[in-house]
Formats: structure tokens, C-alpha cells, sequence
């Protein structure tokens, strides 16, 4: 057995990485463990904590390809972040300007979920615990 034991990080290249830090630390309310400017790259590196120890990590680079995304494409879908509460999640993206779509509940569980997108488009998923 390889032994997995969860997610250390997911990994993010964004188009404007001021625009993206803010996002992450000030919206989503991440805290920050590094933040390294690598000039060999010419790329910021900002990691980011989850309060279970999930990391993000944001990483700027001098003009990014465009990714193609559709809902079915293959690849990742969206991120997923759990909340447990749900209303007070929305009313703070709100208060940010930060626009969500309708909550929809899970059929399978019955818990609350939606969607909204960070300053890049990448979809990220509200999902009441």
C-alpha cells in the first residue's frame, strides 16, 4: 500500500498575483506561511494554510498560458472548501463583491453547496459541513 494519509497542498498559477494574493488572504482569509520571490523565475511562491493543515500554494509567473476550462473537462473540476456556515460564508464573498451562484443541495448527502469563481475564473465549491 502507497500509504496516503491526505492532501498536503493543491498548487494555483495565477494571471496577477497581487490581485490573486488578495483573494486568497483578505476574501478567503488563508494565512500565510511563506511568501518567496524566486528570480530565477521571475515567480512569487505564496503558501497558504487551511485551519486542518491543507495548504495552497500561489504561484505567479510571467505571462501564463490560458487554461481552457468547461464544466466536463477532463482534469480538475474545482476546488472544494468545507464551511460551516454557509450563510455567513456567501454574506462575507458578498460584503468582498465576490458574486456566488444559487445554493444547491448535494442529493446524495443533503448538505448545502455553490460555487463561485477566484480572480482567474477557477471555480471554488462552498460546501457546508
Amino acid at each position: 500500500m502507497i500509504g496516503l494519509s491526505g492532501i498536503h497542498h493543491v498548487a494555483l498559477i495565477c494571471s496577477d498575483y497581487t490581485r490573486s494574493r488578495h483573494f486568497y488572504t483578505t476574501v478567503l482569509g488563508l494565512q500565510i506561511i511563506a511568501e518567496t520571490w524566486r528570480a530565477e523565475r521571475q515567480s512569487w511562491k505564496l503558501d497558504l494554510a487551511l485551519p486542518d493543515g491543507t495548504q495552497l500554494e500561489l504561484f505567479s509567473f510571467p505571462e501564463p498560458p490560458s487554461r481552457p476550462s468547461r464544466p466536463e473537462a477532463c482534469g480538475l473540476r474545482h476546488l472544494a472548501v468545507a464551511v460551516t456556515d454557509l450563510d455567513a460564508a456567501l454574506a462575507h464573498l458578498a460584503d468582498h463583491q465576490v458574486a456566488a451562484e444559487p445554493v444547491r443541495i448535494d442529493e446524495l448527502t443533503g448538505r448545502r453547496f455553490t460555487f463561485f469563481q477566484d480572480p482567474d475564473g477557477l471555480p471554488l465549491e462552498l460546501y457546508e459541513t
